[in-house]
């Protein structure tokens, strides 16, 4: 099986070589000396670039692979003249990078310091608490490098800032879900322009404002989450302010990536995202498509940060539409669904709060097994029915009523709608 998917019993050398790049890159540019690679909060960053790269290997195996290297290395430094190890295959394309993490003197080591002694010395630890705190600061030329880390790994560090502009369900349902990763409320700041739903983000211990650039300016990651005519209005506001640091997320319905590109300034980072009510309840369907100049690791980041929220999927920009159709309504289509549920129950005799009760439990656990299971509805479906039974008596009355089609034009309009909202934002930002 040589599926790029599958876990590789054996390293090649192409995956060795990403392996030392990411991690060279992730200690150089936190002015770390070499030895302090071994942290393991590079080792679960490094896991996840190595997985987006397509290389499936565990975070243990990631550090045994840096032990073996590392060993290779110190024999190489004790034994110059011996042939290479024979353990590491490769080990020349190596020893080139190996030097570079190793031997680097960054201002944080402070002099006199025996970086290879010490380092071989405490191999076996993983301690984050090993890092040393020198009193020298990052010089200026490392501290931007430092931030773009921190932006694209934010388990990196808590300190990544997010911002909201617009404070209803959506950016509430994102913001809770953000609070149960890693972000402290301290890094989160709300604006709106009135103070009717600035209440119950102060209660997760978010900052709140009505200040849109105050929230620019002290953020990494903005969520624009306004009515889709506003978004013109938001970001030509705040469009001086957004630099190369900034990655801003758009929730509204309809307004396309290149909508925001051509409101915001050159080469910025913007990304579409269109979640759904349920994010409330961490439980959302969220589908993301990244612009022109968003890479792979402003989607990654995107990721982790959205991952308490539900499923979250990227896709291309055309999927968008589909996806606010499909699960953006969708939520809608399934309340009224259960409601007509619910009614029918108490047409037949059972109260009304209990009806309800069933109901709204009938639709949790109906979606949750079609989640687990993987089954597709139909297979599902089947396996309720039997011959001559309740469910397929019902099931036939539903088809005369053309509940099939009628949800599919549901789905239908509201995708059409959102295109022409799309359209409606196109031509107001060129206004």
């Amino acid at each position: 099986m040589d599926d790029s998917g599958i876990k590789k019993q054996n390293w090649d050398v192409k995956e060795t070589e990403l392996f030392l790049e990411i991690l060279k890159e992730l200690d150089m540019k936190k002015c770390l000396d070499g030895r302090k690679v071994r942290n393991n909060k590079l080792f679960k960053v490094a896991h996840r670039r190595m997985t987006a790269a397509g290389y499936h290997r565990s975070v243990d195996q990631l550090k045994f692979r840096w032990k073996l290297l590392k060993s290779a290395y110190y024999k190489c430094k004790r034994e110059p003249d011996s042939p290479a190890p024979t353990k590491i295959q490769g080990w020349w394309r190596y020893e080139k990078t190996m030097v570079a993490i190793m031997e680097s003197r960054h201002p944080l080591v402070g002099p006199g310091v025996n970086s290879d002694r010490n380092d071989e010395v405490t191999e076996e630890s993983d301690g984050e608490a090993s890092v040393l705190h020198w009193p020298q600061p990052c010089p200026d030329n490392t501290t931007q490098n430092l931030d773009l880390i921190i932006k694209m790994d934010p388990e990196m560090d808590s300190q990544l800032k997010i911002g909201f502009i617009g404070a209803g369900n959506m950016a509430f349902g994102i913001a809770k879900g953000i609070l149960s990763g890693n972000v402290l409320p301290a890094n989160v700041k709300v604006s709106a322009p009135s103070s009717r739903n600035l209440g119950r983000f102060q209660e997760l211990g978010i900052a709140v404002t009505h200040s849109n650039i105050e929230v620019v300016c002290g953020s990494d990651v903005v969520f624009v989450a306004v009515k889709p005519h506003l978004v013109p209005l938001v970001l030509k506001e705040v469009t001086q302010h957004v630099t190369g640091r900034h990655m801003i997320v758009s929730v509204a319905a309809g307004v396309t990536l290149a909508t925001l590109e051509e409101l915001l300034p050159e080469n910025s980072v913007a990304i579409r995202l269109m979640p759904n009510l349920p994010c409330l309840v961490q439980e959302g369907a969220l589908l993301f498509a990244r612009g022109s100049h968003a890479k792979q690791e402003d989607g990654a980041l995107l990721r982790s940060l959205l991952h308490r929220c539900g499923l979250v999927e990227e896709g291309p920009e055309a999927w968008i539409d589909i996806h606010t159709g499909l699960s953006g309504s969708g939520v809608a289509f399934v309340y009224l669904f259960a409601e007509a549920l619910a009614e029918g129950a108490v047409k037949m005799g059972m109260p009304s709060a209990l009806a309800h009760s069933i109901a709204s439990q009938t639709v949790l656990g109906a979606g949750r097994l079609l989640r687990d299971s993987g089954k597709h509805p139909a297979q599902l479906r089947s396996e309720v029915c039997t011959p001559g039974g309740t469910t397929i008596y019902g099931l036939h009355t539903l088809e005369q009523g053309g509940v099939r089609a009628s949800t599919m034009s549901a789905v239908e309009s509201a995708t059409e709608r959102a295109r022409e909202l799309g359209r409606k934002s196109t031509a107001g930002s060129r206004k």
